[in-house]
């Protein structure tokens, strides 16, 4: 008999009619994991081990000027292509996601595909574990072995993605909570007499331990405008990072302001008084949708243990009746 038959004549006995299939899937995914280990482990390339050690003095370097000239991954530049999206928009919005998840690396977008990628490996590897080795004498139909294996696949696989779309909006009420208060400050810098970029840079460091996402944006904006980019547009790209409302209209109202010669300081003090509002309607909106959701809770706790002191009596007393 010929030996390929007879391979996959025992593979359709003990896996199934697709146990061909699953096997060839196996390989492949061994394959993968085999040469990105193999690629991931080259030797290093003597002409950048060079240049790595003539640039050993960097460290001495202050810190801005290290994380400006701080080169990307090496690693993951081997696998630029497989790992950005190649359509430019595409690029930019995922670029501006993982930055309104606050993570600002070069290496964001690259290390976000590999860890969907490498989870979603790790994924379908525990499901072929868990059908195969954990439940290897219990037999499955077509749908529940797919299920199984390609279940936790794809959980691990979107899973990266589900946590981006936490921390945006974890990063987003963060900045809601703090940006009245740093309007207040700012206001306070302003009118005892710095400009609105020193006043961004001061608010910025004393933000740091009490709002440390706001004091990341004001941070990024002193820096871009330190190195010489257009107000105007520093302003635009942090509302558009934070994504909140609250600083799409604050970037507006100073925009104008420069824009039309009024004053900055009466501008914020407008708009500080309008934010700390806002900040107590919110509270009062929370407090009262308390008694709403408590209601639920409250009743499944209450009516049960009132209805079984209610009936209990009455019960017993039946059963008293009927002996």
């Amino acid at each position: 008999m010929n030996p390929l038959t007879l391979v996959q004549d025992l593979l359709i006995q003990h896996l199934g009619e697709f146990g061909p299939l699953m096997a060839v899937g196996f390989l492949g995914l061994l394959l993968v994991v085999v040469a990105a280990f193999l690629l991931f482990n080259q030797p290093e390339d003597p002409l950048k081990k060079l240049q790595r050690n003539l640039s050993a003095d960097q460290n001495a370097k202050p810190q801005n000027e290290r994380l400006r000239q701080a080169s990307r991954n090496e690693q993951l530049q081997k696998f630029a292509n497989f790992l950005e999206p190649q359509d430019a928009e595409e690029l930019s919005a995922m670029q501006l996601k993982l930055r309104q998840a606050g993570y600002q690396s070069k290496d964001a977008v690259r290390l976000f595909h590999f860890l969907q990628f490498a989870l979603g490996l790790a994924g379908l590897g525990f499901g072929l574990f868990l059908v195969y080795v954990l439940n290897a004498d219990v037999e499955y139909t077509t749908n529940q072995l797919a299920m199984r294996v390609l279940g936790p696949g794809a959980a691990a696989y979107y899973l990266p993605r589900y946590w981006i779309t936490r921390r945006i909006e974890e990063r987003k009420q963060a900045i809601t909570r703090a940006f009245p208060d740093a309007l207040d400050m700012m206001l306070v810098c302003v009118e005892a007499g710095q400009s609105l970029d020193q006043s961004i840079v001061r608010v910025g460091k004393e933000l740091q331990a009490s709002y440390p996402e706001l004091a990341e944006e004001f941070e990024i904006v002193a820096h871009e405008m330190k190195a010489g980019k257009e107000k105007d547009k520093v302003l635009r790209d942090m509302a558009t990072r934070c994504g909140v409302q609250d600083v799409a209209s604050f970037v507006t109202v100073m925009i104008q302001s420069a824009a039309f010669g009024t004053s900055i300081a009466d501008a914020l003090r407008v708009y500080a008084g309008e934010m700390r509002d806002k900040r107590v309607m919110r509270a009062e909106e929370a407090a009262n949708k308390l008694p709403t959701k408590m209601t639920l809770a409250t009743m499944g706790l209450t009516v049960p243990p009132l209805l079984a002191i209610l009936i209990a009596p009455s019960v017993q007393g039946l059963g008293n009746i009927g002996k």
